[in-house]
């Protein structure tokens, strides 16, 4: 079973509080997930600020419109400067998604670093060949193009790009 990884970088032309105050409020992951994925989130208890210990729970529907029941456990935040979620229950077998955030001149540097796991073996590792993989460069090149869209473009050149990897 193998674990991958990938990791974005965006500079964002906006305040570390502007961007920390969008990022770390859960309602705001439904306006940069693509519609296709069905996302909603269905807890109602998870309040409008990030903590460590917060559960928060969605729906979402990747693979064949298929609904899944998806729940993640925000295990660490230091504000303004980072935060992890953690999938308690849902369809990967390990999920750990580290949001960073680094004030650099004229705005905010946002990194996104993720270690996934699928679930079924081997197999898992071909659907990620086949299509998971691709779903998810998909779902963070979507984000890159709503956060431009919400805050504006960086200035210059910017280049777009996801990373993986496949850990040794």
């Amino acid at each position: 079973m193998a674990t991958f990884s990938l990791k974005t970088v965006q500079k964002i032309p906006v305040d570390i509080d502007t961007a920390w105050e969008f990022f770390s409020n859960p309602a705001n992951l439904q306006a940069i997930t693509p519609k296709n994925l069905g996302f909603k989130i269905l807890s109602k208890h998870h309040g409008d600020k990030m903590y460590p210990g917060q559960i928060i729970e969605y729906k979402v529907s990747p693979v064949l419109g298929i609904p899944l029941y998806w729940m993640t456990e925000i295990t660490h935040v230091k504000d303004k400067e980072f935060f992890v979620d953690e999938q308690r229950f849902g369809p990967y077998q390990l999920w750990h998604h580290q949001h960073h955030f680094k004030i650099v001149e004229g705005g905010v540097e946002m990194t996104d670093i993720v270690h996934y796991r699928n679930p079924l073996g081997f197999l898992g590792n071909i659907a990620n060949t086949l299509f998971v993989k691709a779903q998810l460069k998909q779902i963070f090149e979507f984000r890159f193009k709503v956060v431009e869209e919400l805050f504006g473009k960086w200035p210059g050149t910017v280049i777009n790009k996801v990373e993986f990897h496949k850990a040794a």
